[in-house]
């Protein structure tokens, strides 16, 4: 089994980011301004999906010392927030180029 690595937070991450702004910014205008419900499920359970892999993936990264404690919480948080991907991924970034 090939090790997950700070690349695959990355590209995690910046999933679970975009799926959150379309949800956002188009689910929830499609669900309270069209009174359309069937594409925010849709896009809720890819969010959600995500999001379930992203934490699995943090929390192994952490677990394996491979990201710190204090990174992961802010890179948790940050993707609490909409545009928070990006600003975790700049770091996550900044990250994987000291490790090499």
């Amino acid at each position: 089994m090939p090790a997950i690595t700070l690349s695959h937070l990355r590209i995690i991450a910046l999933l679970e980011g975009i799926s959150y702004l379309f949800l956002v910014f188009v689910g929830m205008p499609l669900k309270y301004g069209f009174d359309m419900l069937v594409p925010n499920k849709v896009l809720g359970i890819g969010h959600g999906i995500l999001t379930v892999i992203f934490c699995f993936i943090l929390f192994y990264l952490w677990q394996k010392r491979k990201i710190n404690s204090t990174l992961s919480i802010f890179v948790f948080i940050a993707s609490l927030i909409p545009f928070g991907a990006f600003v975790a991924d700049f770091k996550l970034v900044k990250l994987s180029r000291t490790c090499r």
